[in-house]
């Protein structure tokens, strides 16, 4: 639907329900387009002299309004094919309209300014040469050894930052300390939850220390774990073999080296 339709009262149908809405003061958002469709009916009623293309334009969107009306006004089910398509025609008018009233604000601000700026003809020479002298010369003062100068003090390798961290207290975390500790509960009962491993634990780096002390007595085939549930309570189970002999090798941060089978993988 073109937007170029001059009338001798409106211009273009859009123009016509932007009329509507306002003569109404309706938010564009909230117009109900059944409510304007017989005034805008009657009005095209009242054309004369409209053209072919110009009547189609104005007949689209009269068939459109009718189209919402008689599904709003037709009984059926709350939401069915026909008046989801009512509605969807109702925001594709809105949105053009919108789209529109954008476009001709636009239009407005654009004619204002060339009004505005009419009496203004833009200079097509440069200056005269008798303005050459208010031009400053910014290397008049500057010689090569200041070129070079700069030059090298911007390749200069710049002076690496060093942070002063003496003020930071390093967390020390020990795996092979955390794994002693959980042997020494399973020594205790055969069987204990996570949730009393990490009892006497005070901050969350000790938690994950003693999480990674489960994970690597399992890898190690000395502890089996179970949960019942998603969520639920994890319960650490003694497993076979001597864990003790592997305690002292396990590196802190790094878990357990790799056994004869990984080295031959």
């Amino acid at each position: 639907m073109t937007y170029q339709v001059k009338l001798r009262v409106f211009e273009g149908p859009f123009d016509l329900l932007l009329h509507l809405i306002a003569k109404r003061e309706l938010d564009i958002y909230e117009v109900s387009l059944a409510s304007i469709t017989e005034e805008y009916l009657d009005y095209i009623r009242s054309m004369q002299d409209l053209d072919l293309e110009v009547a189609t334009e104005f007949l689209i969107v009269a068939a459109t309004l009718i189209e919402i009306k008689a599904a709003r006004l037709l009984p059926g089910p709350p939401v069915d094919e026909e008046t989801a398509l009512a509605l969807s025609e109702r925001d594709l008018l809105i949105a053009r309209l919108l789209e529109y009233r954008a476009f001709k604000d636009a239009a407005t601000q654009l004619a204002s300014m060339i009004a505005d700026n009419a009496g203004f003809i833009g200079r097509r020479v440069g200056p005269g040469k008798e303005f050459d002298h208010l031009c400053p010369d910014l290397l008049a003062r500057v010689t090569p050894a200041d070129l070079a100068g700069i030059a090298a003090r911007a390749l200069a390798p710049r002076p690496v930052v060093s942070l002063d961290l003496s003020h930071i207290t390093p967390i020390r975390v020990s795996v092979a300390e955390a794994i002693a500790a959980v042997m020494a509960l399973l020594a205790e009962r055969p069987a204990i939850t996570f949730r009393e491993i990490t009892k006497g634990c005070t901050t969350r780096i000790d938690k994950v220390v003693r999480f990674l002390a489960v994970l690597e007595l399992i890898k190690r085939g000395h502890a089996e774990v179970d949960q019942s549930e998603n969520f639920g309570e994890i319960t650490v189970r003694r497993g076979s073999g001597d864990a003790r002999a592997d305690v002292g090798v396990i590196d802190e941060y790094e878990g357990a080296p790799p056994t004869d089978a990984e080295h031959e993988a």
